[in-house]
């Protein structure tokens, strides 16, 4: 057995776990090209080092017999091993600000963070065209590049709502302490993306994904309501010129 491919390949797994858990090992198979003896292997070894714990995934639709598949996640052991930049001095720095300027300064920091996102990722978004769905994948690519290990997930076949998922977040040890972070970057998005996003799960709240909630069916709908209160208003103009 060469164990350094085998420890290559297992890092491959963890990374794939990171990235895109809650994932079955069948999945993991699959986008892997690896047996599904070899998948099972590599999850029982990295649930003995305890980087990775099954995560309980809800039924959304009714399934044949036999157990449901097991989905992993990665757990806040694996994260911590992956880099987190200066957090340590960071969330020292952001407390000695609120200290000496106090809560709205750091407020400030946040929310000047959340708009160097939106400028960083403006132009990538913007070529995607207008589709919230389209933008909020090229949004996920781009935070991928940035270590974000981002990707999009469709709720329903995808039509009226999207979620982007991020899997790391490097500033997670300082936002679970200043959750200004987390609200200035929830805003940054929904100015990416064109509609109002909702974030329903952060890593720095201790879940093993940031779950931001995407309605992309909103712009449709706009235009719509948009056309038929045109349309309405014609109506009106018309019965008023018949009387």
């Amino acid at each position: 057995m060469n164990y350094a491919d085998d420890a290559g390949t297992r890092a491959k797994v963890l990374d794939l776990i990171v990235e895109k858990g809650p994932v079955s090992a069948a999945q993991m198979a699959r986008v892997l090209r690896l047996t599904p003896a070899a998948v099972r292997r590599h999850i029982t070894a990295l649930e003995n080092s305890g980087d990775i714990e099954v995560h309980e995934v809800p039924q959304t639709s009714k399934r044949g017999r036999g157990r449901p598949a097991r989905h992993y996640v990665a757990t806040t052991k694996a994260a911590s091993h992956l880099p987190e930049g200066y957090s340590e001095l960071a969330t020292r720095a952001l407390n000695y600000l609120s200290q000496v300027a106090g809560g709205e300064a750091v407020d400030s920091f946040a929310a000047a963070r959340g708009r160097d996102l939106e400028r960083r990722y403006i132009a990538i978004v913007n070529a995607a065209g207008k589709d919230p769905a389209d933008r909020a994948r090229a949004l996920a690519d781009a935070l991928t590049a940035d270590g974000y290990a981002a990707t999009v997930r469709d709720i329903g076949d995808g039509s009226f709502a999207v979620q982007l998922c991020q899997g790391h977040c490097p500033v997670r040890e300082v936002a679970g302490e200043f959750h200004a972070l987390c609200d200035a970057e929830t805003q940054a998005f929904s100015r990416l993306l064109g509609v109002p996003v909702q974030r329903l799960a952060t890593l720095a709240g201790g879940e093993h994904v940031c779950t931001t909630h995407v309605p992309v069916a909103m712009p449709t709908l706009r235009a719509r309501a948009a056309r038929t209160t045109d349309q309405r208003g014609q109506r009106s103009s018309r019965m008023e010129g018949h009387r």
